[in-house]
């Protein structure tokens, strides 16, 4: 198990691990993390020595890891994030529903899948519902998991689970009170043709297209994903 070391007045707590503990009981792993991630051995060689939460945001906070190995100490910082679902909406004629709207760390708007942060103790299938209705007001008839990417496992812990959603009841979106979202529908070609330009520059947009691309036949290496579990 992994036990603070004394604190001084003020002090962010830090911790140690003590013979015998593993990374998966002591919360090096962010929650939301799959149990495969939670299971997953640390590199052969590298042991944790301390960690210390330096900043607590609204959606994410950051860690700062102390690491061992075996050529001398390092420094991690991670992004601990709780998690996202992202999705692509189709209706019965084949287009697809995108969203676009500004994105404040880059400066512009970008055309999305819609997309949302998971809810303390939500399901990803239950956050993609949920973001289907308020980002654009349809009511999901077929939900189909796609799979779930790393958004930058350099530095964040961020799952981003994938869905396709099969729509064809509209009602009204009720987005954020910041965010300022605009629906796009499109056929499925047409956003292929985007992807590929270079015009859509969303990560998670980019994955959802391959996989769904794959689906259809359009790319080689298709798997049909039907025993994919999130």
């Amino acid at each position: 198990m992994m036990v603070p070391l004394t604190l001084m007045e003020g002090e962010l707590p830090q911790w140690r691990l003590r013979s015998g503990g593993s990374l998966s009981d002591v919360g090096w792993i962010a929650p939301g993390a799959s149990q495969e991630l939670k299971d997953a051995v640390p590199r052969p060689g590298v042991e944790p020595l301390r960690s210390e939460r330096v900043f607590s945001g609204r959606i994410f906070s950051v860690r700062r890891d102390v690491l061992r190995t075996p050529t001398g100490e390092i420094v991690r910082d991670v992004v601990e994030h709780p998690g996202a679902a992202a999705f692509l909406p189709e209706a019965p004629d084949g287009s697809v529903v995108l969203v676009e709207q500004y994105r404040h760390a880059v400066g512009r708007r970008l055309l999305e899948v819609p997309a949302g942060t998971l809810e303390p103790g939500e399901a990803p299938e239950d956050c993609a519902r949920r973001e289907l209705r308020e980002e654009t007001g349809y009511e999901p008839d077929e939900v189909e998991y796609l799979g779930d990417i790393f958004l930058a496992p350099g530095y964040s812990s961020e799952r981003i689970y994938l869905y396709r959603i099969r729509v064809s009841r509209r009602g009204k979106a009720e987005p954020e009170p910041d965010e300022d979202i605009r629906t796009v529908t499109m056929t499925f070609d047409e956003l292929l043709a985007r992807a590929s330009s270079g015009e859509i520059e969303d990560a998670k947009t980019l994955a959802i297209t391959l996989m769904m691309a794959a689906r259809k036949g359009l790319v080689r290496g298709q798997r049909s994903g039907a025993n994919l579990k999130p």
